[in-house]
């Protein structure tokens, strides 16, 4: 039998608020959560883990809709296991994709403080612009 754990102890683990951890539960995004006899749920190593997938697949932008999908196929098992792939493989194509457009605006970001380092070393404005520091996206790339 795994070791079992209460929400603080999960709370503590993770660095979520036991209003968090009880706020995913309720979005039923977080399987196999048990009650022992006092009615106090119970957790396990899988739970931790489980919150860390939860939390990365937030920090990328999946929907708490996909989130749930992707929870419900879990539920299913090894049935699922194509579907829980492609679900994820979307995801990760959404993701890079999001990645390419922050790297993009990244990159003007990074030309306007060099424009302006130059432009306070040297007290004068600098003749090139920021915008033709940098190379522009390639916009005829397919986007996802």
């Amino acid at each position: 039998m795994p070791k079992t754990l209460q929400i603080g102890d999960v709370a503590s683990r993770t660095g979520r608020s036991i209003h968090t951890i009880r706020w995913y539960e309720a979005q039923g995004l977080i399987p196999g959560v048990t009650r022992d006899g006092g009615r106090r749920r119970v957790y396990t190593e899988f739970h931790i883990g489980w919150l860390d997938l939860m939390e990365r697949l937030r920090l990328t932008g999946m929907s708490v809709a996909q989130m749930r999908q992707y929870t419900a196929l879990v539920k299913i098992g090894d049935a699922a296991v194509e579907r829980r792939r492609a679900l994820l493989a979307a995801h990760r194509a959404r993701a890079q994709d999001t990645i390419a457009r922050w790297t993009n605006a990244l990159a003007l970001i990074d030309a306007k403080i060099e424009f302006y380092d130059e432009w306070v070393a040297g007290g004068e404005r600098p003749l090139v612009t920021p915008h033709h520091r940098v190379r522009k996206p390639d916009r005829s790339a397919p986007r996802l």
